[in-house]
């Protein structure tokens, strides 16, 4: 195992730049997860670090070697693709077996590998069948088998769980969260799906823009956000964003373009007198019939939690309770604002700012 490490990297496709100098350290034996918008560029930098795209300056290092200038066979990593890419003529043994076959493998290690692998994934019963007689996951399942029999150094993952349905999906995270418990192999993951990379990475890198916006573990990522985009892109439902100022005579009310007066918690000294924008996750609001007035717009129950969208004074926003509220669209009720959990962001930079 090794780990792996970007250094200033950039990319361009002509004159057009879509990796604008990215730094990454990887350690080894990391879970680490891209995340961001399509276009971001975070397949670009996977494909990189893979040797299927060229780099336009800087280095990428497996272990101590820089692999810029090596071909993909030769930096011992292995790839999963979103499209599982396997070769329908051959048995699930055989395509878990390619690549060592390729090599000219041992066949008593080969098999030993491949039944390793299927012991690993559940695969044992499978492995005379063909793709064709293969549910979606189980495809995923023998492509990633694939790329576990070469005991690589680093696993790279390209999105490989969006094109099962959503019931699929939610299986098949925990089966590569347990898989690299297991195995302690490096990994670096792409997904554009936030809830992905919150429930499965040891380290969160969020891209937007070909630049990276920020790294960190899932949770410090979801609690202190760096920017704007940052707090919009982690978080489902998205954190709630209200522009407005610090009330001059009172520092600890925020006062929205509407004029309603929203509680803050230690503001930081240089919020005063900036424009700014009041961050707050829709569970850190409460019902409370002494609280600020809001009419209730949609409701969307979900069993064990109700999502609402309410109109507070101009703005609409979005509460998440966990008690199952009796409520209709135009209903007035009163909510609680936990004031210890109020994001500050400068509107014209989109910085967070800290007290």
């Amino acid at each position: 195992m090794a780990g792996v490490e970007f250094v200033d990297v950039r990319k361009s496709f002509g004159a057009f730049p879509v990796i604008k100098g990215v730094d990454i350290d990887i350690a080894d034996g990391e879970f680490v997860i891209l995340v961001g918008p399509s276009g971001c560029g975070k397949s670009t930098l996977l494909r990189m670090l893979a040797g299927l795209e060229n780099i336009s300056a800087g280095e990428i290092r497996i272990g101590s070697q820089v692999v810029n200038s090596l071909p993909p066979k030769d930096r011992d990593i292995a790839m999963v693709f979103q499209n599982y890419a396997l070769y329908p003529h051959m048995t699930v043994a055989k395509n878990m077996a390619f690549s060592l076959m390729l090599k000219n493998a041992d066949k008593a290690d080969m098999d030993r590998r491949v039944q390793a692998a299927a012991e690993i994934l559940g695969l044992t019963k499978l492995l005379d069948r063909y793709p064709r007689q293969l549910s979606g996951g189980q495809r995923q399942r023998v492509a990633m088998g694939r790329a576990i029999v070469r005991d690589p150094q680093v696993f790279l993952f390209d999105e490989p769980l969006s094109n099962l349905d959503a019931k699929l999906r939610v299986a098949m995270r925990s089966e590569i969260k347990e898989l690299h418990q297991r195995l302690k192999t490096t990994t670096v993951y792409v997904t554009h799906d936030q809830i992905e990379a919150m429930t499965m990475a040891d380290k969160i890198v969020v891209m937007h823009d070909g630049i990276v916006e920020q790294v960190g573990a899932p949770l410090d990522l979801y609690d202190r956000p760096t920017n704007l985009f940052v707090a919009g892109f982690i978080g489902s439902p998205a954190m709630n964003m209200i522009k407005g100022r610090l009330d001059n005579d009172d520092p600890t009310a925020f006062v929205a373009a509407d004029n309603t007066r929203l509680p803050v918690s230690n503001p930081p000294k240089e919020a005063q007198g900036k424009n700014l924008v009041y961050g707050l996750r829709p569970e850190y609001m409460r019902l409370d019939p002494a609280g600020l007035p809001a009419q209730v717009a949609v409701i969307e129950p979900t069993g064990y939690e109700t999502q609402m969208v309410v109109r507070l004074g101009g703005t609409d926003v979005t509460c998440v309770f966990r008690e199952r509220i009796q409520a209709r669209p135009g209903d007035m009720i009163h909510l609680s604002i936990d004031a210890g959990h109020v994001h500050l962001f400068d509107a014209e930079t989109g910085l967070r700012l800290t007290g």
